[in-house]
């Protein structure tokens, strides 16, 4: 089967769109990472639908007036249309396979959606190496393996880079005299994974992982499996755990500075976390917001003293140490208020600003597999020297890994060591 997809420009846009009948549209962008995660999958949709969905393709730059006018902002941006008229449902940079099938099936009756489904064709794709997660640690791991001629795929939920993808600056990664955006340095990593020969899955639902096999599932349709397994997903912000915090979880609390700050200029927000994350995301946030509170349930903070003594110069921060929050409770649109207890006296006092970030560490993602490993107390997994971990044949490498530190520099070594040691096993 073929894709069976239409390049487009404005000027063909009302005569194939607006005067169509089903059709889907993806705006995209040339040196676009989220756009290349996406190509495979918007032309494996298009061998299903292509039938009774038109697939088109707009590049953004190209034809910015009318991505403009429709409020496409960044690439891809998909966006549905039915008889002309434009539905609600949109979507932009890490995009499912599972959530554009969903739409497309809304746009066709019930019998058809059960016709095509017979249509996908599962698959199982073998490879020496399967690298789960493409942060620093994973696209280290597969560069050194596809330099060494071993057949490697990153595999990952969201988009090569890993968290550094979302941190504002870099400044101790070696080889840059002067600090990196955090998503420069991700775009470096994918481009020289790339060049090496690394195969990606990117932006996928990893549905099922069969560890003693060596095989997973994503997206429903494809099942890899490989010889040998590196386990380098990372970790994630850990949440508070408190009243209010799922429920306005992105709408007034967030995790993530760089994603973020830019919608609180010149209002007040409030940290919580005194760690190296939160003094480094709060003195990015201070290019935002007018005023900061800082809530901490220590009396001095854990980041390092060169970022701390840059906070204390900024006069818009104040500070709320051995507190710690309690509630979280929404007022309107843009009002949060957090619920403070002192914990020298045990009073409760209520603060209030237009968000709140919360930065108080990370735990392993590990959601995928069950009891197979050995881990530490924290739930990060062990292993030897050599990152194998405790199931044979599988391997750890970057902040999955129990170890004392955390830090690009630890991961890209965790992810260089896995590799070896697998080039060595695989001969």
């Amino acid at each position: 089967m073929t894709a069976k997809i239409k390049e487009i420009t404005t000027q063909e846009f009302d005569d194939i769109v607006l005067r169509g009948d089903n059709v889907v549209v993806d705006f995209y962008s040339t040196e676009c990472p989220p756009c290349e995660a996406l190509a495979s999958k918007y032309d494996a949709l298009s061998q299903i639908y292509g039938d009774d969905v038109t697939f088109v393709k707009i590049f953004r730059q190209g034809n910015r007036e009318l991505a403009q006018k429709l409020g496409v902002t960044s690439s891809p941006t998909i966006l549905f249309y039915k008889k002309g008229r434009i539905l609600e449902k949109r979507f932009s940079g890490a995009v499912k396979r599972k959530d554009v099938n969903r739409v497309l099936d809304s746009l066709l009756p019930m019998e058809k959606q059960g016709e095509l489904q017979l249509r996908i064709q599962p698959r199982t794709t073998e490879c020496d190496v399967a690298v789960l997660g493409g942060g620093p640690a994973g696209l280290t791991a597969g560069i050194y393996l596809a330099q060494a001629q071993a057949r490697v795929m990153v595999i990952d939920p969201a988009l090569p880079g890993g968290y550094i993808s979302t941190t504002h600056m870099v400044s101790n990664y070696p080889g840059f005299p002067k600090a990196q955006n955090g998503y420069m340095l991700a775009h470096y990593f994918h481009r020289q994974a790339q060049e090496a020969g690394v195969e990606f899955r990117s932006a996928v639902d990893v549905e099922a992982v069969d560890l003693e096999n060596k095989t997973m599932v994503i997206d429903g349709v494809e099942t890899i499996k490989a010889k040998r397994l590196i386990i380098a997903t990372g970790s994630s912000p850990r949440p508070l755990g408190l009243k209010g915090e799922q429920e306005y979880r992105g709408n007034g609390i967030s995790y993530c500075s760089t994603c973020d700050a830019k919608y609180y200029k010149d209002r007040h927000v409030i940290v919580i976390g005194g760690g190296n994350s939160a003094v480094e995301e709060a003195l990015y946030i201070a290019r935002f917001a007018s005023k900061i509170t800082i809530i901490h349930q220590f009396a001095e903070f854990q980041a390092n003293k060169t970022a701390i003594a840059r906070l204390k110069k900024l006069g818009s921060v104040e500070y709320y140490l051995e507190h710690e929050p309690r509630e979280f409770i929404r007022h309107g649109h843009m009002d949060m208020e957090v619920v403070a207890e002192d914990l020298a006296n045990g009073v409760r006092k209520s603060l209030r600003a237009a968000g709140v970030f919360v930065f108080v560490g990370f735990i392993p993602n590990l959601g995928f597999v069950k009891n197979s490993f050995k881990k530490d107390q924290a739930g990060y997994l062990l292993t030897g020297e050599d990152m194998q971990t405790s199931v044979p044949g599988i391997f750890a490498a970057g902040d999955i890994r129990s170890k004392q530190y955390r830090q690009i520099t630890t991961a890209v070594a965790d992810g260089t060591i896995a590799a070896l040691s697998i080039i060595r096993e695989l001969g």
